[in-house]
C-alpha cells in the first residue's frame, strides 16, 4: 500500500449559486520516501492538492489516505493535531514570527510536536548557528527560507509539504535552498512533496506530476538530477 493515496478526490468551492471545481477526480499514489514534484500552472489545482494533503482542508469527494490512516473525514480538531503530528510545512514566503529570534521560532514548533527535534540541532543542521539570537529581519531571504525548512523538519514530521518554496529568492539562492531541502529529507527520511511551476526543480524529483484544470494529466517516475547537474 502508497503512503499517500488518493482515490476519487474532488474539491468543489462554492460561491453564492456558482461553483468551482478546483480538484476533479483524482487517483493519486506516492511511495514513502520518494521526493515528489507536482507541476502545473496557476489555478491549476496544485496548491488545491497540496492544502489537501496538508489537512488545510476537506475534500468534497473521495477520500485521501496517510500511512493508512483516512484522514479525509477528520473533525477540525483531528485535522490540527495530524497537522502538527505529521505534516512539515514550507512556504513560499517563510512566516516566521518578526519577534522572536531564529532559535525561538524553531522552538515553537515542540509546543504541538511531541516527538520535535531539538531546535539548536536543526538550526545546526541549515548552517544557521551563528544566527541563533538573530531576528528575521537581520537575515537574508536564503537565510529566513532555511529557518523555515529547520522549523518544519524540526517537527519530525513524515510528510513534507512545499509550495513554490524558491518562489521569492533569486537562483543562486534558491538553488542552495533545493539543496539543502533535498539533502535533509533524504538525511532524515522524510517524503517530499513541493507544488511548483518551475520545470527545472522537476528534473531533481523521483516523481513528477503534471495538474491541469484539476486533473492529473502525468505521473511520471524518472531518474533524478542533482541540483548541481540541472541548467538553471
Amino acid at each position: 500500500m502508497a503512503f499517500i493515496e488518493l482515490k476519487g478526490v474532488s474539491k468543489i468551492y462554492k460561491s453564492g449559486e456558482h461553483e468551482l471545481s478546483a480538484l476533479d477526480s483524482v487517483d493519486l499514489a506516492i511511495e514513502k520516501g520518494k521526493f515528489v514534484v507536482i507541476l502545473g500552472q496557476s489555478g491549476a489545482g496544485k496548491s488545491t492538492l497540496l492544502n489537501l494533503l496538508g489537512g488545510l482542508d476537506s475534500p468534497s469527494e473521495g477520500t485521501i489516505a496517510i500511512g493508512g490512516k483516512d484522514i479525509s473525514k477528520l473533525s477540525r480538531d483531528e485535522l490540527a493535531e495530524y497537522r502538527a503530528s505529521t505534516v512539515g510545512f514550507v512556504f513560499q514566503f517563510y512566516n516566521l514570527i518578526p519577534t522572536l529570534t531564529v532559535r525561538e521560532n524553531v522552538a515553537l514548533v515542540k509546543e504541538i510536536a511531541p516527538k520535535a527535534f531539538p531546535p539548536e540541532k536543526m538550526i545546526e543542521e541549515v548552517g544557521l548557528s551563528d544566527h541563533m539570537n538573530h531576528f528575521p529581519s537581520e537575515l537574508s531571504g536564503g537565510e529566513q527560507q532555511r529557518v523555515s525548512i529547520a522549523r518544519a523538519l524540526a517537527k519530525n514530521p513524515e510528510i513534507l509539504l512545499c509550495d513554490e518554496p524558491t518562489g521569492a529568492l533569486d537562483s543562486d539562492t534558491g538553488v542552495m535552498v533545493l539543496k539543502l531541502l533535498l539533502k535533509m529529507a533524504k538525511e532524515y527520511e522524510k517524503t517530499i512533496v513541493i507544488v511548483t511551476h518551475n520545470q527545472n526543480i522537476a528534473k531533481m524529483a523521483d516523481v513528477v506530476i503534471r495538474v491541469k484544470n484539476g486533473k492529473i494529466r502525468s505521473i511520471e517516475e524518472q531518474m533524478p538530477l542533482s541540483a548541481d547537474e540541472v541548467e538553471w
